[in-house]
């Protein structure tokens, strides 16, 4: 393993701290993933690259990675920080007439097939909220034992003021009990609250309501925060090392989780608190109501009045990582116009780089030599730095600035020196920034005109030897995917309407 100290910016105590992992080698993460109930958007992409990348750099050094990130399928009501409205996801169920799992398998789906054309890599464990009802109750009662919940007809509180007691909440978000109390208003449907700033943990399910399981206190179903609570600790231990997502989420759901655990057990959740900042649109948040508000699938087919052309998936991955993750991005048609042409001069510079070749002679320029050594070192401290990738991605021009430098004369670096080069490179843009090559066929594509000629080989033989029955078959086969064959006397063409 390659013995390198990372930095994170902790949202908890605001400053970088040296990564000190519970058990060396091994960092157990967990992300808080999408609510399944619309399609993914530029939001989605931020959180899921920047702790797709934070995963891949501890890979990278040689660390076990333990990636949890989960699906949000029940719980998550329209107006999350004041708890009312309706379930999304029932909601949504609802107004398409499906099952509300109907709709968060279909979202779900969405969500995995757009991280995956931008590359971001599954994690480890994927659980949803509905497949860990019997965590959430347990952690819940044990709360409750603790004395810092209360039941309200068939409705589980957490009682905010008397954890307070004890506790500091507000220590991740910054929040002051005294002003949340001062500025909470009681609501309609609230009134069984002790406190207004109290949240629920289990929420009695009204007639009608489409989503709804057994507890001790009656049919219902969980509050938002309690199922990365009982998911996380089920699946990493208590404490674990990082706990990340958007900015947008230390209050009142990453406030919420360390208040419930320190409730249940006595202890902090987590070592390292980590958030990415937002996507802006020209300057403005996105918002449905305004207009601005991109889906990644419009994105990637151009298909929004504010986008000039479609963008690929790399091209927006690009983009993101232009910037720290803990700064906030303004996208724009000028922005990830500048985004693609930057990416595909580093794509384009992988195969210079792997092209070079140094044939050992004693003619060794020792400065260029240096200056190669040091900047494939910056790549690694900018990475250690909270995971510069603004900083990485600038090192990786400056390599391929001296690579240029050294196509003229190939002899002037040891073999060592360009393996250095060359390994970087790769490394650094393929494994840890997760830059593909787009403009490469699938290795299915690539294949596809020497099966077709195949199929067309044995269908011929099976007309020549009158096995006119399967001879058809193959043809009507072929016919259901789009794929058409054209006979002639002594041979036989194909076309398709398929796209590749």
């Amino acid at each position: 393993m390659n013995e390198r100290t990372v930095h994170i910016k902790n949202s908890l105590s605001g400053k970088k701290e040296p990564f000190v992992p519970i058990v060396k080698g091994k960092v157990g993460m967990y992300v808080c993933g999408p609510t399944v109930y619309g399609e993914p958007h530029l939001g989605h992409a931020r959180s899921a690259i920047t702790f797709d990348i934070v995963s891949r750099y501890f890979r990278f050094l040689g660390y076990q990675v333990r990636y949890v990130r989960n699906i949000t399928d029940v719980g998550h009501l329209e107006d999350e920080v004041n708890e009312q409205g309706e379930d999304k996801i029932a909601k949504k169920a609802r107004i398409e007439q499906l099952e509300p799992m109907e709709v968060a398998q279909q979202y779900t789906n969405l969500y995995r097939d757009m991280m995956a054309r931008l590359n971001v890599l599954p994690p480890s464990i994927e659980p949803t909220a509905s497949g860990h009802i019997v965590e959430q109750i347990a952690m819940i009662e044990q709360i409750m034992a603790n004395g810092f919940a209360y039941e309200r007809d068939g409705s589980v509180y957490f009682d905010v003021v008397d954890y307070a007691k004890k506790h500091h909440y507000g220590q991740l978000s910054g929040r002051v009990l005294d002003d949340l109390l001062a500025g909470s208003r009681v609501l309609e449907g609230q009134e069984q609250k002790k406190h207004p700033a109290d949240f629920a943990l289990w929420k009695k399910a009204e007639a009608g309501h489409l989503m709804q399981w057994r507890s001790p206190w009656g049919m219902g179903f969980p509050g938002w925060h309690i199922e990365c609570s009982a998911m996380s600790i089920k699946y990493l231990g208590l404490p674990f090392d990082i706990h990340g997502g958007g900015m947008d989420l230390k209050f009142p759901h990453h406030e919420a989780e360390i208040a419930q655990c320190r409730a249940a057990f006595g202890s902090a959740p987590v070592h390292y608190w980590m958030h990415n900042n937002m996507v802006t649109l020209d300057g403005q948040k996105m918002a449905k109501s305004k207009g601005n508000f991109i889906t990644l699938g419009q994105l990637f087919s151009g298909d929004h009045p504010l986008l000039e052309k479609a963008y690929s998936p790399m091209t927006l991955r690009f983009a993101m990582l232009q910037a720290h993750y803990g700064s906030t991005i303004d996208f724009s048609n000028r922005a990830i116009k500048s985004a693609e042409v930057a990416c595909g001069k580093l794509r384009k510079g992988l195969n210079l780089i792997d092209g070079l070749r140094a044939n050992g002679s004693e003619n060794v320029d020792n400065d260029l030599s240096a200056q190669i050594v040091n900047t494939c070192e910056r790549c690694y401290e900018n990475m250690d730095d909270d995971f510069n990738t603004a900083e990485t991605i600038a090192s990786l021009f400056e390599l391929l600035r001296l690579a240029h430098k050294l196509k003229q004369d190939q002899d002037s670096v040891s073999p060592g020196t360009l393996t250095v080069l060359q390994n970087t490179y790769r490394g650094f843009l393929t494994d840890v920034l997760g830059i593909r090559d787009e403009t490469k066929t699938s290795f299915q594509d690539e294949l596809f005109p020497e099966m077709m000629d195949i199929l067309i080989e044995v269908r011929q033989q099976a007309r020549a030897h009158k096995h006119f029955e399967f001879s058809d078959y193959i043809r009507d086969r072929l016919a259901t995917i789009g794929i058409t064959i054209n006979d002639a006397k002594e041979s036989a063409t194909y076309e398709t309407n398929r796209s590749q």
